[in-house]
């Protein structure tokens, strides 16, 4: 069947266009179906899945202790991928049509304040070496333009335009973006190319616009490991993670006035429901400052 699932990840990557990551996950997902099939003597082939047979497979994975997100994204996968074998002509019925997924709370996204994203962006321009000056960038960037951090990290030199100020986002389905970048952003990106990029690289045709100490193009690991330790010498309480910083945009961005299709459109969401999560936060916002602020508020 591994034959079927890359045939399925090939038709992702170049029909869909969906990202390395994403397709990585289906990976991970689909080779689990199959090694837990692969113990079954009596498996050979996709054509003797049955329903039975899956849904024992979802109740392996919760006796192992997957999380009820996880478990309904791996069975999102397999749905996914026998619907393609059903529209391929190599499975007659699909097996799965009847298999359900756990249910799953809406979890709003956890933004920090405005002062703790001036702490982080203080504590990462403190200092004044290549990887200091990298690092300010970075972030002034992230929370500039709400972009993923693989959509950073994948940023080439000649995806930024400091003259006009905007960053060209590659984003999910390689749907092309251009986001405006503000001028304090503009500012360090501008610093980190002109004094600190220079003395990191080691290569000069190297494309990459974020580099590691090695000179080549930062991972997504790297930066967590980044972010973590200056959210640690800010001072930063709350949970801060690679995702916080878009969060923290979005968040910010309609506080401040922003309507939700322009953040819809910063942020590459391909469907405004998406964005409109954020609301949920902001009338937060505004239900803690009206409680504040009005004079009947706290009486009884």
């Amino acid at each position: 069947m591994k034959t079927q699932i890359n045939e399925f990840l090939n038709h992702l990557m170049i029909e869909k266009g969906f990202s390395g990551n994403t397709i990585q996950a289906y990976r991970n997902d689909l080779y689990q179906l199959e090694d837990y099939l692969r113990a079954d003597k009596n498996f050979d082939d996709a054509n003797d899945l049955d329903s039975t047979t899956l849904s024992n497979f979802v109740l392996t994975l919760q006796e192992k202790s997957y999380t009820r997100s996880t478990i309904a994204r791996k069975i999102a996968s397999i749905k996914s991928f026998l619907a393609f074998l059903v529209r391929e002509g190599i499975l007659h019925q699909n097996p799965s049509d009847n298999l359900s997924a756990p249910k799953i709370g809406r979890t709003l996204p956890t933004p920090i304040s405005e002062e703790e994203i001036n702490k982080l962006l203080d504590s990462a321009g403190a200092g004044q070496s290549p990887e200091s000056l990298r690092d300010k960038a970075m972030l002034e960037i992230l929370y500039a333009t709400g972009m993923r951090v693989s959509e950073m990290v994948s940023l080439d030199q000649n995806d930024i335009n400091l003259s006009e100020g905007y960053v060209k986002c590659m984003g999910k389905g390689a749907k092309e973006r251009l986001i405006p970048i503000h001028d304090s952003a503009n500012q360090a990106i501008t610093a980190y190319i002109d004094i600190a990029r220079p003395n990191l690289i080691g290569n000069p045709r190297e494309p990459a616009l974020f580099v590691n100490q090695r000179g080549e193009r930062l991972t997504r690991q790297g930066f967590w490991l980044i972010l973590k330790d200056h959210a640690q010498r800010a001072g930063i309480q709350s949970p801060v993670t690679p995702h916080t910083l878009r969060h923290s945009f979005a968040t910010h961005m309609l506080q401040g006035g922003a309507s939700l299709r322009q953040v819809q459109e910063f942020l590459g969401h391909s469907s405004i429901a998406s964005t409109q999560i954020y609301t949920l936060l902001t009338n937060t916002h505004l239900r803690s400052e009206f409680e504040k602020a009005h004079p009947r508020a706290h009486r009884i």
